[in-house]
């Protein structure tokens, strides 16, 4: 479930969104999102290199019952231990990163134990990402 979004992709669902604003009120109700999702879920993305030109993946982490992206299971566990706060993962002792800069962004917002979660950080390449949040980005496998 991890996709790339292109330039094109987000011009498209600009232009949709402008389209839909346009037609007024009775349009944006017909197409109003269904029931909220219910249980603990965030939607993630990671972007390589600069945000305004890099490769971006995105996917949905649901956690009851975990899926999303292949380490679903170990990202839920990593955060039902930090009760949801990114932030509170540990770091992992072992991890010897390069000192290469190839920034990446991350991106997670949703819904934890009814409580919202939105978190954002740029880390000086993708092994610090990964030291720091666990699986919880390792949306590329």
């Amino acid at each position: 479930m991890t996709h790339t979004i292109k330039a094109t992709a987000v011009r498209g669902a600009l232009l949709a969104t402008a389209a839909l604003l346009a037609a007024g009120p009775a349009a944006a109700a017909q197409t109003a999102p269904g029931p909220t999702r219910q249980g603990d879920w965030l939607y993630l993305s990671v972007t390589r290199g600069d945000a305004r030109s890099g490769e971006t993946r995105g996917t949905l982490l649901l956690c009851e019952p975990p899926q999303g992206h292949r380490h679903a299971a170990e990202a839920c566990a990593e955060l039902t231990a930090a009760k949801g706060d990114i932030r509170a993962i540990p770091q992992k002792k072992n991890a010897f990163c390069p000192m290469i800069y190839a920034p990446v962004t991350v991106y997670a917002n949703g819904q934890w134990h009814g409580r919202a979660v939105d978190y954002r950080e740029t880390f000086s390449n993708a092994c610090q990402m990964g030291a720091r949040t666990g699986a919880v980005f390792a949306l590329d496998g």
